[in-house]
């Protein structure tokens, strides 16, 4: 089954994927805020929303893991510093 999708779409589409990077650090920024102001089970909601971002981001599954083990927003923002 073809898509079918306008010129618009399409360029709307493929930025997407060509700033996936940026809007995952964009958005793990967001998640961090939230880390370091939740706790108990949003904070659990917080962290699996913040790994996804994390791994769009380009982190490795190993870095993600140790920074959620280390459950300190402060690593994670210092660990984001670096991507961007």
């Amino acid at each position: 089954m073809s898509a079918h999708r306008s010129p618009y779409q399409e360029r709307i589409i493929k930025n997407y994927y060509q700033n996936r990077d940026s809007i995952g650090i964009q958005k793990a920024q967001e998640a961090v805020t939230e880390l370091y102001l939740s706790q108990g089970k949003k904070r659990e909601t917080v962290w699996k929303r913040l790994c996804s971002h994390l791994e769009k981001a380009g982190l490795s599954a190993e870095q993600i893991e140790h920074l959620r083990e280390k459950d300190d927003p402060a690593l994670v923002a210092e660990a984001i510093g670096k991507l961007a």
